[in-house]
């Protein structure tokens, strides 16, 4: 099976310890000993924003920004990469499309983080598993699932166990309106809209446990929220 996980990178490194990277690295060791062919891709967290933040205030521009965000999540991409055996993945962070499926093609996992600015490594997710015809996609996040409303705000908000790939686009559409994106939808309105193209299935769980991906892969157990493809 042909999978692409998403970690976070507020799930990955919310600080520098190396055994938590360890602990993600064991369980894609272990995904691929079981026949997976993988793409990662992982998000900046923390220190994305921190350096983002750093830099507004010395007065760099929007698209500045952007690029510091993905260097930062292809920084984040090598310390995944350190931690995986070299005879495992590709020793090298694909900057686009073309070069993760090359990799993939010749059986390596692929570790990868942001493409081009003004697009967050969600979109990037969606679009690899789209480019490379993935079977199941993973998003690893800080919270479980996909929600009605803001669970941190609203006692009362539920978890979707299943949505539509169209149902998701509405309700992050619907958020993004309110100026609150990503309240309850730990996915952004275009990796959103990819998934609704593209019918791929998503799941979407909380991954402070790296063992919660291995899991959802390897025994379709998890609690969290999947996103199927649109009804006929």
């Amino acid at each position: 099976m042909k999978t692409v996980v998403s970690i976070g990178g507020s799930v990955l490194v919310p600080d520098l310890d190396a055994g938590r990277v360890e602990a993600y690295a064991d369980v894609i060791g272990s995904l691929a000993a079981a026949g997976h062919d993988l793409g990662v891709v992982v998000g900046g967290g923390p220190t994305a924003r921190e350096y983002i933040g750093a830099a507004r205030s010395l007065g760099a521009n929007e698209g500045e920004l952007d690029q510091l965000g993905i260097d930062t999540t292809r920084l984040n991409a090598r310390l995944l990469l350190a931690a995986l055996d070299e005879d495992l993945a590709s020793p090298t962070v694909p900057t686009d499309y073309e070069e993760a499926a090359e990799s993939l093609h010749r059986d390596r996992v692929v570790v990868m983080g942001g493409v081009v600015p003004a697009q967050t490594t969600d979109a990037v997710s969606a679009a690899l598993a789209e480019y490379v015809d993935a079977d199941r996609l993973v998003f690893a996040t800080s919270v479980p699932g996909v929600f009605d409303a803001d669970p941190n705000e609203d006692p009362d908000a539920e978890r979707y166990e299943e949505m539509t790939a169209s149902e998701l686009v509405k309700l992050v559409a619907r958020g993004e309106s309110l100026g609150s994106a990503g309240s309850n939808a730990p996915i952004d309105l275009l990796a959103a809209k990819v998934l609704d193209r593209s019918g791929i299935e998503a799941i979407v769980l909380d991954g402070t446990d790296p063992r919660a991906v291995e899991r959802a892969v390897l025994e379709d157990d998890y609690e969290g929220t999947r996103i199927g493809p649109n009804h006929d």
